[in-house]
């Protein structure tokens, strides 16, 4: 198996994200051994979240489930996000889902972002800057630190017992979380291109990114 690769990627500009995208994660086939660690800039010890990414993938729908993201510590998901085998779209928060009809991923990028609210329980998707139904989900709930995030593949135990037929495939880029619930002007914005806030839980121009297995970090000039 390939050596670990570690990267560590700064841009120029400070402060904003949304429109320079420096590096695309690529999944090229079925694995269950490739798969991105991403470092936070801070423990994931969270009351609210704002998590966004552009995806594409020729996956086939209504085949399988396809994992997006996955935070998991050593005894529970804390965070996972899914496309799940119906089409529909989830995230969960150490239990049961919460779900949301949206359109389907396909070949071409489509930008995400999930949104969640503890003192509330609000949560969302948005899909190209397109905010679906609030739901009601886990209020009072906080999401625990001292786990590891990973892109590609979903644990079932503490970065391992992976399963090829819910890995990623595909390219996965722009992936930007927050510690607070941004507004939706923000998140049409940053769909658009343009330049918002950059995120202060990972921030794509300056993650750091552990690289496993098959995938593959392709660097852009912009």
């Amino acid at each position: 198996m390939r050596l670990s690769v570690v990267l560590f990627l700064v841009a120029s500009s400070a402060g904003l994200a949304g429109s320079v995208f420096l590096k695309t994660l690529v999944f090229p086939d079925e694995s269950d051994s490739s798969y991105v660690e991403m470092v936070p800039q801070k423990p994931l010890n969270l009351m609210a979240f704002t998590l966004c990414m552009r995806v594409a993938t020729e996956l086939p729908n209504m085949e399988r489930e396809i994992i997006l993201f996955a935070y998991r510590t050593q005894d529970f998901d804390e965070l996972n996000v899914w496309q799940e085998l119906d089409g529909r779209y989830s995230f969960y928060l150490s239990g049961d889902a919460v779900m949301f009809k949206a359109p389907k991923l396909g070949p071409t990028e489509t930008h995400i972002c999930v949104t969640w609210d503890s003192s509330s329980g609000a949560a969302a998707i948005f899909m190209d800057g397109r905010k679906s139904v609030t739901k009601m989900y886990r209020r009072g709930h906080r999401i625990r630190s001292g786990g590891k995030v990973i892109i590609g593949q979903d644990p079932d135990n503490y970065l391992g017992s992976f399963d090829a037929k819910q890995s990623f495939v595909g390219s996965i880029s722009d992936v930007n979380m927050w510690d607070s619930v941004l507004s939706d002007s923000t998140i049409q914005d940053m769909n658009s291109g343009k330049r918002v806030p950059r995120g202060n839980v990972f921030d794509w121009e300056s993650v750091e990114l552990n690289v496993k297995g098959g995938a593959e970090v392709v660097n852009s000039d912009h």
